[in-house]
């Protein structure tokens, strides 16, 4: 008799909710009752929802999305995670080869001349310990150029490529202020600190000039050559 009692209990406070506008789900969450044991319950029971129910339903696509970004950002943990174990600790060699792949997209070929050119901080760093670790260049041995647009500050672009790099301010070259844009009319630039290109300059370092272009050069082919050769 208790369980039947309690059970009518609430049926007459699911009733009661309903008819003063509560959904479902609040009725669910109150009362502790199925969807399904309330849906023979509440049919044909008179339905206007209240300011709560209403505040939800607004409220609804606000807190889906806040679920979806929360996911998400789980998910992109997780793979940051795995994708950290798979790589394990990063040898000399790894360096080497990924430079090299770095150096084919983003480095000069058409001129004997070691040059390397990107607005990513990550890929300036990258390169710079390419350069300093596998091909041998001191510090003294790289000279930058930034390229800017008529809405970066010149002097707070070389402060930053220069704390980034480790090259001394007086070690960079002139640099070039893209004018095809000027500041009336250009109000989009993406590069807050324009682009910056690394160049290996010799000196009197015979290894570091035409030598280690080709060298680069080399490397690169010998990597195509068996990639050529490589079947499915």
């Amino acid at each position: 008799m208790g369980v039947r009692n309690g059970l009518t209990e609430k049926k007459r406070l699911a009733i009661e909710r309903r008819k003063s506008g509560d959904s479902y789900s609040v009725i669910v969450e109150h009362l502790k009752l199925s969807k399904s044991t309330l849906s023979g319950w509440l049919k044909g029971i008179p339905y206007t929802p209240n300011e709560e129910t209403l505040m939800r339903i607004k409220n609804g696509p606000r807190k889906s999305a806040e679920i979806r970004h929360l996911k998400k950002l789980s998910s992109i943990e997780q793979v940051r995670s795995l994708a950290n174990s798979e790589i394990g600790t990063l040898s000399k060699r790894d360096l080497w080869m990924f430079g090299i792949g770095l150096y084919l997209g983003e480095g000069a070929k058409s001129i004997e001349s070691v040059r390397l050119v990107n607005s990513d901080p990550n890929v300036i760093k990258l390169g710079i310990v390419w350069l300093r670790n596998v091909c041998g260049v001191g510090i003294k041995n790289l000279t930058l150029v930034v390229h800017t647009y008529p809405d970066n500050n010149i002097a707070t672009t070389i402060s930053y490529w220069s704390k980034l790099s480790g090259v001394p301010v007086s070690e960079f070259g002139k640099t070039q202020v893209d004018m095809r844009l000027n500041k009336s009319t250009y109000h989009h630039n993406k590069l807050p600190y324009g682009t910056v290109q690394i160049r290996v300059r010799a000196g009197k370092n015979e290894k570091l000039g035409v030598f280690l272009h080709r060298r680069i050069m080399g490397w690169i082919e010998a990597i195509i050559q068996q990639v050529n050769t490589m079947r499915d």
